[in-house]
């Protein structure tokens, strides 16, 4: 493993030197796919911030709904098929918030900017 640069810092210097010195030299379908590639660049880079603290507070809370350790994959098939099988509904105790928070979480990583993402963090 390599000390530095970080992959975070790798992915936000190429987005950032994409951003500023590349888009202004370019236009038409290409600066359009300068866009897309920029933007990839920075959810990969949100993805590398984010995912080990949110992965973490997810695994906690399904450890706790379901009663059971694992992974967040593993856990999130037994939450799908405990929910499939009825055995597990929106009745149920913590299920709703969990789902809420997983989706919060998800939406700062996919849709940062996405304007009922952000109102809803204004709101607490």
């Amino acid at each position: 493993m390599q000390d530095e640069p970080s992959p975070i810092e790798l992915t936000k210097a190429v987005a950032d030197f994409l951003r500023s010195d590349i888009t202004p030299l370019i236009s038409g379908h290409q600066a359009f796919k300068l866009r897309v590639a920029v933007n990839i660049l920075d959810l990969v880079t949100r993805q590398l911030t984010r995912e080990q603290a949110s992965d973490a507070k997810e695994v906690e809370r399904l450890r706790a709904l379901l009663g059971i350790d694992g992974e967040v994959t593993d856990l999130n098939r037994v939450l799908a098929d405990r929910i499939a099988r009825g055995e597990i509904d929106l009745a149920t105790p913590g299920l709703a918030e969990h789902l809420w928070a997983t989706t919060m979480d998800k939406l700062a990583v996919d849709q940062p900017n996405y304007a009922s993402y952000k109102r809803e963090l204004s709101r607490g």
